[in-house]
């Protein structure tokens, strides 16, 4: 969520746990605007928190002209002083997909090659590196797990251009109640998937510069998501059971909208037997 708005939407979103502390959320609103000076971002949102069993790491996302661009990810430890997270790479996510239970809170601690799938560590082992994983390439894989599994966005708040980059749709003004309402009003913000396997005619349904992403409706498992009405009704509320801890929140002919996470970083894998 927007770093300039955090106070009034960690209020919005309040229902569910999420929060933080007056110290934390003063030294957020400080230390956000010098990142985004230091590294001179376009925008930058707060991102959630990683509770570990030492520790949290609380995550900042930057982003450039281009919102559809691979975005810069820091962490801190005490919401004062940021580090620069490295790129995600697809093994670092595959590898992070093996481990197990919480966070330590401490970006050196090593996962042990018995925590690792034999096959990586083979892999590890002939190409000279030690079969361990920091927990910081952990924390990258998960943030662009989560990032790409629940990242949501409401319909029309970006726009597609026929050079292909992503930008603020300045004539967004909200959705409607009745749509605001509907999982299908909601994308990943992500790289789409289902919209690739669609029909030429449903394709010709779509306006391609504002459906360009993927929705919600079509998630897997089916009830992975829950749509609330919350503050009076006045909010609309999405949390996924996917991964308990994002929160997603949007106030209905307004710009306001975003998603934050608050949770332990492991994806809740017995959701198909919930449901």
């Amino acid at each position: 969520m927007e770093a300039a708005s955090l106070p009034a939407a960690l209020e919005l979103v309040a229902g569910g746990g999420a929060g933080l502390s007056p110290e934390k959320r003063a030294a957020l609103g400080a230390s956000l605007l010098l990142l985004q000076r230091d590294y001179r971002f376009e925008r930058v949102w707060f991102w959630g928190c990683i509770r570990g069993v030492r520790g949290a790491y609380y995550i900042a996302e930057g982003l450039g002209p281009d919102r559809a661009a691979p975005r810069s990810r820091l962490y801190s430890l005490d919401c004062v002083e940021w580090s620069l997270l490295p790129p995600a790479t697809e093994e670092m996510v595959a590898q992070a997909e093996q481990l197990k239970g919480r966070f330590q809170g401490d970006p050196a601690f090593e996962y042990e090659y018995a925590e690792i799938n034999a096959e990586d560590a083979e892999r590890l082992f002939e190409d000279g590196k030690e079969p361990v994983i920091k927990e910081e390439a952990r924390l990258v894989a998960t943030i662009e797990q989560i990032d790409r599994a629940v990242g949501v966005i409401p319909r029309g708040a970006f726009v597609k251009t026929p050079l292909g980059s992503v930008h603020e749709n300045r004539n967004f003004e909200g959705l409607s109640w009745t749509e605001a309402k509907k999982l299908s009003s909601y994308f990943h913000f992500t790289e789409p998937v289902n919209l690739k396997n669609k029909t030429l005619l449903e394709k010709a349904l779509l306006d391609p510069s504002t459906d360009f992403l993927d929705s919600l409706e079509h998630d897997i498992p089916q009830g992975s998501w829950t749509v609330q009405l919350e503050k009076g009704g006045a909010v609309v509320v999405l949390r996924s059971l996917l991964w308990l801890g994002l929160v997603f929140y949007h106030v209905p002919m307004t710009k306001q909208y975003g998603y934050i996470y608050f949770g332990t970083g492991e994806k809740n894998l017995d959701l198909p037997f919930m449901l």
